[in-house]
């Protein structure tokens, strides 16, 4: 092995990835664009920027946007290059690099911007850009992100900071520990009102909102334009947790933000969005307190069932089904609701049966979902990807990719 040769090996904290696979970083876009192409075109967006557009959700809708509809793509991310052979980097860097060097062999631009998607300068930078090399207008704004603070744009010193608590009561349940192949019980302590009010700060939607407003300042939405934004509900089994929680406050102020961008862009024709997501393996789902259990009762009830989705399928069916086809399925709020496959009755009931009969002796057994609920989270980093099977990389190589 030469001096700028590294071995890669997964790491754990807890339920965080301590290291990267950049290998399986570009073949997990590889197989992610193959699932796309391998549905077929549609018609859609010609020219869109998506924010969080480095993993999971946005990623999957970066990838169908471009390999799908064939546009044009802007994506925003906040990640970080490799530094040393301790410290290669975060996956959404990579993700990003391949993304864009897929994205360009198939005659597509696919331009990356590193940094605060919340930050003024940001905002400028992406529409100096649209105005100057990307056409001049966009047709679709993705906007998924998931961060854990905010600087408040009309007070530099004041920062909010996200929490992921309960509203009004606490919660005792159990918990998944990856690292550790265990289980462990979990109290999860309620918000104060200002954690509340930070979170909504956050993970709501006002910067969605001046992100549109900012793009349509400027004279830079297409008409028709599109809108669109992630939100999650979920079974009552996770409501205190999630859905009243202090993330389910974030997502209806999300909703709300909806409705204001509507009212804004109405006059080029535009529509704003809330699409509700099914539940699916994610950096920051891992970490949502009690939500892992549910999962892996649900993922092994969807095996059996034929109705599990991975980020790529399931934003891959929204956009080609409902943002742009002909079969969207709303609910009496107008919510898009591709989440009704997970939502399902019988499916709810089968969960909910499995979950009374997991214990620490048999939760990682074919009894329920959880190889499959590891295994999908390893592949964000880059571990355990088909097709994949390389474990050392060049760091000097690494080195010299650029975004």
């Amino acid at each position: 092995m030469s001096d700028t040769m590294v071995k890669i090996t997964e790491k754990l904290k807890g339920n965080v990835a301590r290291s990267v696979n950049p290998e399986g970083c570009r073949q997990e876009i590889l197989n992610q664009i193959s699932y796309v192409q391998g549905k077929g075109k549609y018609e859609g967006a010609k020219k869109a920027l998506i924010i969080g557009g480095s993993s999971s959700y946005g990623l999957a809708s970066r990838i169908t946007t471009a390999f799908g509809q064939g546009a044009d793509t802007i994506g925003v991310s906040f990640e970080r290059p490799p530094r040393d052979e301790n410290m290669l980097g975060t996956a959404g860097w990579y993700n990003n690099i391949y993304f864009r060097q897929e994205a360009e062999k198939a005659g597509l631009i696919g331009k990356n911007f590193i940094g605060d998607a919340f930050a003024q300068d940001m905002k400028d930078q992406v529409i100096q850009y649209i105005k100057d090399s990307f056409g001049g207008k966009i047709d679709l704004l993705v906007y998924s992100v998931a961060a854990p603070k905010r600087t408040n744009p009309d007070n530099a010193d004041e920062t909010w900071r996200s929490v992921i608590k309960t509203v009004g009561k606490s919660v005792t349940g159990e918990n998944i520990n990856l690292e550790e192949n265990k289980l462990f019980e979990q109290t999860v302590e309620p918000a104060s009102d200002d954690e509340v009010e930070a979170t909504k700060h956050v993970m709501g939607g006002e910067d969605w909102e001046i992100w549109v407003d900012e793009l349509k300042a400027a004279g830079v939405l297409a008409d028709g334009f599109k809108t669109i934004l992630y939100s999650y509900i979920g079974p009552k089994s996770t409501y205190d947790f999630y859905h009243e929680g202090t993330l389910g406050a974030a997502k209806d102020a999300a909703e709300a933000s909806s409705h204001k961008i509507q009212d804004k862009i109405k006059d080029i024709d535009g529509e704003a969005l809330i699409s509700v997501s099914r539940a699916v393996t994610t950096k920051a789902s891992v970490v949502i307190p009690i939500f892992p259990m549910y999962c892996i009762a649900l993922y092994k009830i969807e095996e059996e069932t034929g109705t599990h989705e991975t980020p790529i399928m399931h934003k891959d069916r929204l956009f080609r089904d409902m943002v742009y086809g002909n079969r969207r399925e709303t609910d009496d709020r107008g919510r898009l609701r591709p989440d009704a496959w997970e939502q399902r009755e019988d499916i709810q009931a089968k969960v909910s049966e499995l979950m009374k009969k997991i214990t620490p002796d048999n939760f990682n057994s074919s009894l329920t979902g959880y190889d499959e609920f590891r295994r999908e989270f390893m592949q964000l980093n880059g571990f355990e990807v088909p097709g994949a099977d390389n474990d050392t990389v060049d760091l000097d190589k690494l080195m010299k990719l650029r975004p």
